[in-house]
């Protein structure tokens, strides 16, 4: 019997793949547990149908967010601080600040995607990864400046 899966099954396969099992295996358990429906030849078209469309609107989010990934990529981002006299910083900068620097510029970056272990808590210049979406990522520049100075 072949089966086409709505969601995935351990050793069996993922959502949209179309298996074969053994009838009672489909008929008593994956058709009634809603794991999965009877391929016939209409069903599964549209589920190749819906795998096609569904690779060419990821290619497209693909693309747009290297796009994005190549304008992020020679942005440098400058933060001012209170220090006192050992240049220790009042405070810190922190993803919620460089989502609102690169917001400013223009960037929809949420801070969820900027990748920072711990806040910023020193002057100088730092290397932040912001990812775009999926294995795309960007490189900005972090500099941290002492307030007051030019």
């Amino acid at each position: 019997m072949k089966i086409i899966l709505k969601e995935s099954v351990d050793n069996l396969g993922t959502v949209g793949d179309v298996v074969s099992v053994k009838d009672g295996y489909g008929r008593n358990f994956l058709i009634p547990q809603g794991l999965g429906i009877l391929a016939d030849p209409r069903r599964v078209h549209e589920i190749e149908h819906q795998k096609r469309a569904l690779e060419k609107k990821r290619l497209r989010e693909m693309a747009k967010a290297e796009e994005v990934a190549k304008a992020l990529e020679g942005v440098r981002l400058t933060f001012r601080r209170k220090t006192s006299d050992q240049e220790q910083l009042f405070g810190s900068v922190t993803p919620l600040d460089i989502e609102t620097a690169l917001q400013a510029k223009g960037f929809a970056i949420s801070r969820k995607q900027i990748v920072l272990d711990h806040p910023i808590k020193a002057l100088g210049e730092f290397p932040v990864v912001v990812k775009i979406q999926g294995p795309v990522k960007a490189q900005v520049k972090v500099i941290v400046e002492k307030e007051g100075e030019a």
